[in-house]
């Protein structure tokens, strides 16, 4: 993540002596070429393997959107390159009481369209991700906010509805950054016109803090309108803005010369759309892209062993899983789910398709996250206790359909290994290729038997990995595609978030993992590695365990 605070003088100074100097004299990392020109900057291409589905905030979960919507847009608080939390857009916070946050927001801040920084702003945006009419597949992560209290321009309180532990954490995460007050206000403004309702838009205001039946009839007239001028011109803090969109191909994002802290070097970021991984590879060889996101394990030798090609290795702070839909049949019955478990062995999955990158999963929790224990025991690979699973629940004949993205050729050799593995007692596995936003809104939907996902965690608290993806409330979009539901797991997960004594909140997630094993709503595959790579010339190109990527200090050389 973008490091907080200004350039040392030493490394200003270092900059000056990199230009002076001879070129015999100057380090390969200091940026200089030929003719001697050290200026930093440039225009920088980076190849993703998916487009966007999102430039809102408050919209979708997934990675390529997440990642674009991170240079437009900063949060109160963000993480530092060890994952710790840190200031961001708030200078200072204190808990007050148990259900009492309070922040000193950042005085000066302007958003890129001139507006200023300031309570109002925060207010705003936590509101309007709790508006059904968003109906924001991340709402969640602030639906525990009952009260925002303003006590001046650049001082709030947020009170919780009950004692919440991640609030800070869940305020690092994409759905809480901030998007500029006068752009949420000409969306709303926007939407009313759309749906030809006779309310300003004070009078909206006014009758969604009251709630009620009305709001909900205008709530339904105006939804499908709500967010449309944040797609098409987001507005944030950030030390880039948006530039340009064209769906399918690129999106463009320019450095913001009035970023409140240090500007970054780079003129600009094209984020262009190569699905192909293979390609992704070439852009690389030939220099028509200076980076690129997310390279196969199977394509590492080749990027190490290249000159001017750099691999970035990151642990991932992740799992990699095969989900079930549970609401329906054969998966309603969790002795079907286990025999399938059962005939999946993570550990030959992990060498022969991701070549030993990563770690097996027994759980959903990364090492890195409060709960994860080596202690848990995880389905073994046992192919004879799958039959006697499958002939107990009685299945005979039994055909099923796994989704998998077409843009990930790992997920599809997990999807065939799997096919061939149960081959062997009896089942019948179909694998279907789906386009990534098609894919989302499938598996969003219960549109599916099986599928295969990652889930990374960008908060660095276990309640964001295990209770979007396995609490009831949480089912479908915003994380739980397995559609899984257990009034005990949710209990546990319930009490978890407002458990304020670690030792004791440790445990219930632990608890919560073995009844998730026991249940087999999902096959554990992995916590894997982040792999990025970029050319030799672009130097101070980082991406932390979210895989979120930090340009603050990135450059090209001779650009």
């Amino acid at each position: 993540m973008k490091r907080f605070g200004f350039i040392s003088l030493t490394v200003f100074l270092l900059f000056i002596l990199a230009a002076c100097t001879d070129d015999s004299n100057v380090d390969e990392e200091a940026g200089s070429s030929d003719s001697g020109n050290s200026e930093q900057g440039g225009n920088m291409t980076i190849s993703i393997p998916s487009d966007i589905v999102s430039l809102d905030p408050h919209g979708s979960n997934d990675d390529p959107s997440e990642q674009i919507r991170d240079t437009i847009y900063e949060p109160l608080v963000t993480h530092d390159e060890d994952l710790k939390l840190v200031p961001a857009l708030a200078e200072e916070y204190e808990q007050v009481d148990e259900t009492t946050w309070r922040f000193k927001l950042r005085e000066g801040v302007k958003f890129h369209d001139g507006s200023d920084f300031n309570a109002d702003v925060v207010k705003a945006n936590i509101e309007r991700i709790q508006d059904p009419a968003r109906a924001s597949a991340r709402e969640s992560y602030f639906d525990m906010v009952g009260e925002i209290n303003i006590i001046d321009d650049y001082n709030i309180e947020l009170v919780t509805e009950y004692p919440y532990a991640p609030l800070l954490n869940n305020l690092s995460h994409g759905a809480g950054k901030m998007i500029s007050k006068e752009l949420i206000d000409a969306d709303y403004q926007n939407a009313l016109e759309q749906a030809e309702s006779n309310l300003s838009l004070e009078e909206y205001y006014e009758l969604r803090n009251r709630g009620g039946e009305e709001h909900g009839q205008v709530v339904e007239d105006i939804s499908q309108y709500v967010g449309e001028k944040v797609e098409t011109g987001p507005v944030g803090t950030n030390y880039f803005k948006f530039e340009s969109r064209n769906p399918g191909e690129e999106t463009v994002v320019s450095r913001n010369d009035d970023y409140w802290d240090t500007p970054a070097l780079l003129d600009d970021i094209t984020f262009k759309v190569v699905t192909e991984p293979a390609s992704r590879i070439a852009e690389l060889e030939s220099g028509s892209s200076d980076a690129i996101i997310s390279t196969l394990t199977s394509n590492t030798d080749r990027v190490e062993q290249t000159d001017g090609m750099t691999l970035m290795r990151s642990d991932a702070v992740n799992v990699d899983y095969i989900g079930f839909n549970t609401s329906k049949a054969p998966f309603d019955d969790p002795k079907i789910r286990q025999a399938i478990s059962h005939a999946f062995n993570s550990e030959a999955v992990l060498d022969g398709v991701y070549n030993g990158s990563g770690m097996p999963a027994n759980g959903p929790l990364a090492p890195v996250l409060l709960g994860y224990s080596e202690e848990l025991q995880g389905r073994e690979y046992d192919m004879a206790r799958a039959e006697e699973l499958l002939a107990e629940a009685g299945a005979e004949d039994l055909t099923i359909n796994l989704m998998v993205n077409d843009d990930n050729p790992e997920r599809l050799d997990v999807a065939l290994w799997l096919q061939e593995s149960l081959n062997e007692i009896g089942v019948t596995l179909n694998v279907e290729q789906v386009e990534w936003g098609a894919y989302l809104d499938a598996t969003g939907n219960a549109e599916h038997d099986m599928f295969i996902l990652g889930w990374g965690n960008t908060t660095g608290d276990p309640d964001e990995t295990i209770t979007s993806l396995y609490h009831t409330d949480n089912a479908g979009n915003n994380g739980n595609r397995a559609f899984y539901s257990n009034p005990e797991l949710d209990e546990i997960l319930d009490n978890a978030r407002q458990e304020t004594d670690e030792a004791v909140r440790e445990q219930m997630y632990i608890d919560a993992q073995e009844i998730i094993i026991q249940e087999a709503p999902s096959i554990f595959i992995r916590h894997g590695e982040y792999l990025n790579a970029h050319n030799s010339d672009v130097h101070e190109f980082k991406a932390n365990g979210f895989n979120m990527l930090d340009f603050s200090e990135t450059y090209i050389d001779g650009e």
